[in-house]
């Protein structure tokens, strides 16, 4: 089998003179080709929507599927439905692998339409395609415990031994260019398929979600009168406790370390599928840095749920200091005894202003422009916080250890 998806969906539209769009069995955007025609209807609402959401509405799911493609085994041809937003016909190539539909080619019909030969030609295409979906559903299914293994082992002879598996199991593909996704809080089994990736599973989360099940994020002061202002929102003493959880691990193949764009879409996806916030990884080809890679995935995730402006999918690359808490939190660093005080419940309005200050690079008219209160009131404030602490606001290391301190309890807390 030769080439990705594009490839094929791409040597579809080459067959039939028309752009082609590639779904799986629950109507999410895999590819789709290129679209040059000048005529308006060419992008009707329902496809412009799949193309730009990644993913069709549960009612264009089940109109289409009224025309029984599920059950189809060769092209199905749809009428338009301008009321339904389908401005032209189309035709339905299912994608099937040993009777089972694991997908739809869709192209946008016209007279005097493709003939019986090139039809057929297109469905020898889907069949392949459908090859394809299948043994990446099934390598993902299959490879979940292995995958799981890798990260939960630790270092040593364990993560070793697990990695070997692993990369046994993929066979040649383990060499390959590859990126970690993790998806968090993830509320249930990890998906049968998801399009794209090497292998999926789910991974224990001591802090997988709060009371209301998501991750993290601002508490419910976050923002109160600070705009979109830098930091605004509050640190770990404005969020509820957080239960325990797990998180998605995703691998995503990848053609090239310069384009994360596969990736990207596959987080995408999964987040409407009930995760909060993603993080990725920076590329890496081969096996061997696995656990590293898990760990720059599901700190950018944690940054993402910390930080609004990085989210709700962020690459590491991305999130500035967070990198270097992260790197600091996982060689076990305690909460600083100065700080906190500072970080309880009572003084989450304290620990709110003194992170605005901070990140307004100690402006105090901006900060107190964010917050909405008066410069004086700024003022009361933070000389409240040295009083709790101990630190002395106008030394550069003391004001260093307070902003790590409050970005760490945003990021972990």
């Amino acid at each position: 089998m030769k080439g990705d998806y594009q490839d094929l969906v791409d040597e579809i539209s080459a067959l039939l003179g028309a752009p082609a769009t590639l779904e799986n069995r629950d109507f999410r955007l895999i590819a789709f080709g290129a679209h040059d025609s000048e005529d308006d209807l060419a992008m009707d609402p329902v496809r412009t929507r799949s193309i730009l959401t990644r993913q069709s509405t549960a009612a264009v799911r089940a109109w289409f599927e009224g025309f029984g493609i599920a059950r189809a085994t060769g092209p199905v041809r749809i009428p338009a439905a301008p009321d339904a937003g389908v401005f032209r016909g189309r035709i339905c190539l299912p994608v099937r692998y040993r009777g089972i539909v694991h997908g739809y080619v869709w192209l946008l019909d016209q007279e005097p339409g493709p003939g019986p030969d090139a039809l057929a030609a297109a469905m020898e295409v889907a069949e392949r395609i459908g090859v394809l979906l299948a043994e990446e559903a099934k390598a993902g299914a299959d490879l979940s415990r292995e995958f799981r293994a890798v990260l939960v082992a630790g270092r040593g002879w364990r993560q070793d031994m697990a990695l070997a598996a692993l990369r046994s199991a993929l066979g040649p593909g383990a060499d390959g260019l590859h990126a970690v996704v993790c998806v968090l809080p993830w509320p249930g089994e990890a998906p049968a398929s998801v399009p794209g990736t090497a292998a999926v599973c789910t991974v224990p989360w001591p802090g997988g979600g709060d009371e209301d099940g998501r991750a993290g994020g601002d508490g419910a002061e976050g923002g109160s009168g600070s705009g979109p202002g830098p930091g605004s929102g509050a640190a770990s003493g404005n969020r509820p406790a957080r239960r325990a959880g797990q998180a998605l691990a995703v691998l995503v193949r990848l053609r090239s370390a310069e384009v994360l764009v596969p990736a990207e879409g596959v987080a995408t996806r999964l987040l409407a599928g009930g995760g909060a916030s993603a993080g990725i990884a920076e590329p890496r080809r081969g096996l061997a840095e696995l656990a590293d890679a898990w760990s720059q995935a599901s700190a950018a995730a944690q940054a993402a749920a910390a930080q609004p402006r990085f989210g709700p999918v962020a690459r590491w690359s991305a999130i500035g200091p967070y990198r270097m808490l992260a790197a600091l939190a996982a060689a076990g660093p305690a909460g600083d005894p100065a700080t906190r005080v500072l970080l309880e419940p009572a003084h989450r309005e304290l620990a709110r202003t003194a992170e605005l200050f901070l990140d307004c690079a100690g402006q105090a008219g901006r900060a107190a422009a964010a917050l909405g209160i008066h410069r004086q009131t700024l003022y009361y404030r933070l000389a409240r916080v040295e009083q709790l602490t101990g630190l002395d606001l106008d030394e550069g290391e003391d004001r260093l250890l307070l902003h790590m301190a409050l970005k760490a309890a945003r990021l972990y807390g």
